[in-house]
């Protein structure tokens, strides 16, 4: 399936009954995806974090699937999560080295004028990207 910038996956959230009580989440969807939570509201807004970690190291997002072919228990509910990753990317901000190519002159000019090549270079690369 080609990436989207928004995408909704259903997931499954159960209530967990132990020593304590919590929520546990997980989706067919997604391998490995699972997460958990104090609350019901805090497992699904975790659940987000989850998928979108999952889904920023793929090349390419997994099929959604149909829940109601799903077999759920009395303690789980079904749940449809909104992932943004523009918006996950952006409060996740992971910065790396990169190393650019450019004709030296600007190079020069640009360290005499201390202007931050990174900088403007982020910024370009943003407003190219229409983010």
């Amino acid at each position: 399936m080609k990436t989207r910038d928004t995408i909704i996956y259903p997931v499954i959230i159960a209530k967990i009954l132990d020593d304590e009580v919590y929520y546990v989440v997980t989706s067919p969807n997604i391998e490995n995806m699972i997460t958990r939570g104090e609350t019901f509201s805090d497992a699904a807004y975790k659940a987000e974090d989850a998928i979108a970690r999952i889904l920023n190291e793929e090349s390419a997002y997994p099929e959604v699937q149909d829940p109601t072919t799903w077999e759920i228990k009395d303690n789980e509910k079904i749940v449809y999560i909104n992932v943004n990753m523009t918006k996950w990317r952006t409060r996740n901000i992971k910065t790396i080295r990169t190393t650019i190519t450019m004709p030296e002159y600007l190079s020069v000019l640009a360290r005499e004028k201390n202007i931050n090549v990174s900088r403007v270079a982020t910024e370009a690369l943003k407003k190219k990207l229409e983010i």
